[in-house]
């Protein structure tokens, strides 16, 4: 997790003048458009499988990876399609750090449908994307398109351009 990122995004969110609040806002996210069809990569301390429901726990220092998207979290339960031809969702938990090209999100849990491309983070939502914060209770991202909405309670710091 990213504590020293959190730390100074907050504090920059309560130090500095022109904070502004909304109940929504459109962002972009990432560098580029993520293709969901891409291998999932996964790394883990430890993985449970269960054949009969269709799943799998990975816990541990869990590391997932879709071209140039990274996730972290300490647990991440995969859940694999009916027919067991791929992974229709992921469910992240217990801190989640998402990292697309320059933009970094943390939220306590994220549900990742990778048929969909699209990631709902939940819980004290943190983006840095630059000298940008942005905090809000959830984040929907869609990786297909680059963007995400973030909802509840949204917060961000406007800079007001450079020196003059």
């Amino acid at each position: 997790m990213l504590n020293w990122f959190k730390a100074f995004a907050i504090a920059a969110l309560l130090a500095l003048p022109g904070l502004a609040a909304a109940q929504g806002a459109q962002v972009a996210f990432g560098n580029m458009q993520q293709n969901s069809n891409l291998p999932v990569e996964v790394t883990a301390d430890n993985l449970d499988v269960d054949q009969e429901d269709g799943t799998a726990v990975f816990t541990g220092n869990v590391k997932i990876g879709q071209g140039d998207m990274r996730l972290s979290a300490p647990r991440v339960l995969v859940v694999y399609k009916e027919d067991q031809s791929g992974i229709k969702t992921l469910q992240a938990t217990g801190g989640v750090t998402l990292v697309s090209g320059q933009d970094a999100a943390e939220a306590a849990r994220a549900d990742y449908n990778i048929e969909t491309g699209m990631i709902e983070m939940q819980g004290d939502v943190l983006l840095l994307q630059g000298t940008n914060a942005l905090s809000s209770e959830t984040m929907v991202v869609d990786t297909r398109a680059g963007t995400a909405r973030m909802s509840g309670r949204v917060k961000t710091v406007l800079q007001q351009g450079g020196e003059q």
